[in-house]
């Protein structure tokens, strides 16, 4: 670490891993965008050490608070993540082995398909650690066939960086099918995220307290995740409604594949122009589930993004059979727990219903949020009755 970043004043919340431009006093020293940096107080007291990258208004993310070679520390901190979901291995084939700022490594991303890992990578100074990342990763889990990355975010346009995809190590195919409460599922490795997404995974099986003999419709569904859980647990039929035709053609082969055929209908169009025109319809579904896009990545986008929610939960409320359920999700951290219940009610009172929350949870277990760490905390899951109102 040649250069040292030293802060204007001592940080308030001196354990959050992002250091702000405006939060730099002076930079002492040579280092190239990318390069590790040593950050000190104004008194010179040590804080820890991060990578830095000028061009991004996040210019320091700190990966410790103490002195250390960053050999030992990336082993360290990916045998950590390990450690903390080995109770998760011996029994779930797909799950996020390392989450970013919550495993103390910022920028990067790693999923488990079964014997394949799926890697993000989001900023600079972690694509300059990723062949350190790599080898770590095959030297502590030698079982894995391939590592695939999958570095397609937006948010690498920030940072300098290109896209970035192929296989790291081995080789293997572009749909990845995996196992998860007795149903096939897949990944792919064309499509969102890192093929799918492991974070409502958990919240699906919610579902079998409520599924049996319902008409449902899936809207933003993806490769079907909700759809086959809810037809699993018992659901009479479910249309998903998705504007990715490749997405649905997975869905549909998936459906097949767990002997679902003749229980479901695909519809290959923008989820928010279906849900607009059917909901001039009237009640038609016992469960609607909603799994939308994050809509903000930033705060700026804060707005829009709480009126594409009312909308799609205003149209999907006049779809539902009252009583019966509405599935929700908000997958931003930008929108807060308490905001997303104040749309939640919005949207209810505009559709003259009333909303009773019988469930809510958040990100599954291989997904910890850190206290005091808010970007780390980003999905919130509801499961409501609408009803009448009388």
């Amino acid at each position: 670490m040649k250069a040292k970043v030293y802060l204007k004043v001592d940080r308030q919340n001196q354990y959050h891993p992002w250091i702000y431009k405006q939060e730099i006093g002076k930079i002492v020293g040579d280092y190239e965008n990318g390069d590790l940096v040593g950050v000190f107080t104004p008194s010179g007291r040590f804080r820890g050490i991060g990578y830095i990258n000028d061009r991004s208004k996040i210019t320091v993310r700190l990966l410790s608070f103490e002195p250390i070679d960053v050999d030992r520390l990336i082993k360290m901190r990916i045998e950590n993540a390990i450690h903390r979901r080995k109770r998760l291995l011996k029994d779930q084939e797909a799950l996020r082995l390392i989450y970013a700022e919550s495993d103390w490594l910022p920028g990067l991303i790693v999923d488990k398909y079964g014997d394949y890992l799926v890697l993000q990578i989001n900023t600079l100074g972690m694509e300059k650690l990723k062949e350190k990342v790599v080898s770590t990763l095959v030297s502590l889990l030698p079982n894995v066939v391939g590592i695939y990355e999958k570095s397609d975010a937006p948010a690498r346009e920030k940072e300098g960086l290109a896209q970035s995809t192929g296989w790291l190590y081995g080789s293997g195919p572009e749909i990845i099918y995996f196992r998860s409460d007795g149903l096939v599922l897949a990944a792919d490795l064309l499509g969102q995220k890192t093929g799918a997404f492991l974070d409502q995974i958990r919240n699906a099986r919610v579902l079998s307290h409520f599924a049996e003999g319902s008409v449902c419709l899936d809207a933003f569904s993806y490769t079907g995740n909700f759809a086959l859980h809810l037809l699993k647990y018992g659901a009479k039929h479910v249309k998903l409604v998705d504007y990715s035709e490749r997405a649905l053609q997975i869905a549909d082969d998936l459906l097949k594949k767990n002997g679902f055929e003749g229980k479901y209908e695909l519809i290959n169009e923008n989820a928010f122009d279906w849900l607009k025109r059917n909901s001039a319809y009237g009640e038609q579904y016992d469960i609607v589930v909603l799994d939308p896009p994050s809509f903000a990545k930033t705060a700026r986008s804060k707005d829009q993004a709480i009126r594409g929610h009312k909308e799609i939960n205003l149209r999907a409320i006049r779809l539902i059979k009252k009583p019966g359920l509405l599935v929700t999700s908000s997958c931003t951290q930008v929108i807060s727990e308490m905001e997303f219940e104040q749309i939640l009610l919005d949207a209810a009172n505009d559709s003259h219903a009333e909303l009773a929350v019988i469930y809510k949870s958040g990100q599954s277990f291989d997904h910890p949020y850190l206290l005091g760490v808010e970007e780390t905390r980003y999905l919130k899951f509801f499961v409501c009755e609408a009803r009448r109102r009388s």
